[in-house]
């Protein structure tokens, strides 16, 4: 069955990888540490991306000020499960929620947004199907710095050939080195919002 939503990722049994993209004055210290450390905020809401290519539309294949550098986080699965059972879409959505009072308490009372966006090909052009983003805030964000990371990895210089590939036209060789990412396999309590979607 082709679903228009689904989570995929690069994940093995302990762990699943998911990208952000910073300032090399962040970058650097959080790939040297192997976590996020200052000057890396814990006041605000950090936003994660199972999938690579979504991830270089974002930053713009790491040239967009600010994100010139790309990790690559893999976090525990039991962590990044629990961010998705205490999540709430960060807009309403009545294939999610009820009515929109329903949605508002469940904002409140959950730390994690979710949102879906357009998944990308390699020229980054959108696809039908849609890519997840987790914004993690709160008391969720030690969590994740905390307890849920087990290692940062620097893919700047991947994203960048994977983009030059794609830039001079050698389309399969881009899509051959980007990461394979795999349907990942939720546990069937998971909030409707996150689930497989048709």
């Amino acid at each position: 069955m082709t679903f228009r939503r689904r989570i995929r990722a690069v994940f093995d049994t302990e762990t699943v990888r998911v990208y952000q993209a910073y300032a090399p004055e962040i970058a650097r210290p959080a790939t040297a540490a192997g976590r996020f450390v200052p000057p890396f905020s814990r006041t605000r809401m950090t936003w994660i991306k199972p999938s690579f290519l979504w991830m270089a539309y974002r930053c713009g294949w790491a040239t967009k000020p600010g994100q010139e550098r790309v990790l690559a986080v893999d976090v525990s699965r039991g962590g990044f499960e629990w961010a998705l059972r205490h999540s709430a879409l960060s807009h309403f959505d009545r294939a999610g929620y009820p009515d929109a009072p329903s949605w508002r308490a469940a904002v409140k009372a959950n730390p994690v947004r979710v949102q879906w966006d357009p998944e990308r090909d390699v020229r980054l052009r959108p696809l039908p199907h849609r890519a997840i983003q987790i914004g993690i805030g709160g008391a969720a964000v030690a969590r994740y710095v905390d307890e849920w990371t087990v290692r940062i990895t620097d893919v700047t210089d991947l994203m960048t050939e994977v983009g030059r590939l794609a830039s001079i036209g050698a389309v399969d060789e881009a899509v051959r080195l980007a990461p394979a990412e795999r349907p990942y396999p939720l546990p069937e309590d998971m909030p409707a919002h996150v689930l497989p979607a048709g």
